[in-house]
């Protein structure tokens, strides 16, 4: 297309620019679009803090306890052997391990006024065995009871039964002085009173030692035996 004559120059200059100006503007658009894109990410959300953790406590409660104080120890030391641990009474058998268990032992001394089975004591012992090997023990049945029913010095014991379970001897034991009438009773002396201080004694043998205590004593007048 030929210009006509009557278009001015700078009409012509306008057009033949029109085309660049364009060009310009796009590419300003552009620029400005990809500066506004680029490294301005929006910032991170920010997360809400938690609650604020305690400080250990580890360090403060070991400051805060006190050192461990030392209790006094209570030592326990086992009754001396024949107490009962309590008040120091003396308990168990009589000497020789022949008396009434779980009962006092009297002193070894005479007492006065008849108590019946509480004056007579069993003193048991070991004694030669046998050849065969079977052991063998002494008994002592001993009436420690001075002065009678009336005050006399005559203190005399009867009727003295003997707990003795299934009392056996392999030798043979004078039935006038120890004899067993059933399971758990034994007849000391025949029955006769025993007078204050008197002993009975007699000798068995058998594998174990029997527990012999007494069972039942009566005090008695002596004029009445014969």
């Amino acid at each position: 297309m030929r210009p006509s004559p009557s278009t001015s120059p700078a009409m012509m200059r306008a057009l033949a620019a029109s085309p660049w100006l364009l060009i310009v503007l796009l590419g300003s658009a552009s620029l400005a679009t990809a500066s506004d894109d680029a490294g301005f990410s929006p910032p991170p959300t920010a997360v809400p803090a938690g609650p604020p953790r305690p400080a250990p406590r580890a360090a403060a409660a070991a400051a805060a306890l006190p050192a461990p104080v030392p209790l006094p120890r209570k030592i326990l030391r086992p009754p001396a052997p024949g107490t009962d641990g309590a008040a120091g009474n003396v308990t168990g058998t009589a000497a020789g391990g022949g008396g009434a268990t779980g009962g006092p032992v009297r002193p070894s001394q005479m007492s006065e006024g008849c108590a019946g089975a509480e004056d007579i004591e069993i003193y048991q012992g070991p004694a030669s065995s046998l050849p065969s090997g079977v052991p063998a023990y002494k008994v002592d049945v001993v009436n420690r009871c001075l002065g009678g029913l009336d005050g006399s010095g005559e203190c005399a014991i009867a009727g003295i039964h003997v707990r003795c379970g299934w009392f056996s001897s392999v030798s043979l034991v004078d039935p006038s002085k120890f004899r067993r009438l059933g399971h758990d009773d034994c007849l000391l002396n025949d029955g006769r009173p025993l007078l204050g201080g008197d002993t009975v004694s007699f000798e068995y043998a058998n594998s174990f030692k029997y527990e012999l205590s007494v069972r039942v004593a009566t005090c008695v007048d002596p004029t009445d035996y014969p």
